[in-house]
């Protein structure tokens, strides 16, 4: 399984970026996909996840900007009011079923800065 992530770029405080990842391979289906975002000097924490059934759930620092959805194998993080908080190399996840084993993509950079 391979996880492509794109969308990442440097985008003013208070703009929007979107993001997606592709899952590619052969897998019987996918459980859940996340967004995680690794700042430097920071661990990599979750930013929004999405299961199956397409219940979600969001840090605190992503509720109310952050939008997670999904289609099929693709995953997509809809981020808006963007701070320099924000800032950091995300990356996308997928659990896949029947092992739920979890795949990671290879991480996009996301730079918030005027």
């Amino acid at each position: 399984v391979q996880l492509q992530a794109s969308g990442g770029g440097l985008v003013q405080p208070g703009g929007s970026l979107r993001l997606s990842c592709t899952a590619s391979g052969s897998f019987f289906s996918i459980s859940a996909m996340g967004w995680f975002r690794q700042a430097p000097g920071k661990p990599r924490e979750l930013v929004a996840g999405i299961v199956s059934g397409g219940n979600t759930n969001y840090a605190d620092s992503a509720k109310g900007r952050f939008t997670i959805s999904r289609d099929k194998n693709a995953a997509y993080l809809q981020m808006n009011s963007l701070t320099s908080e924000d800032t950091a190399v995300y990356y996308c996840n997928a659990v896949v079923a029947p092992s739920y084993r979890i795949y990671w993509g290879q991480g996009t950079q996301v730079t918030v800065s005027s």
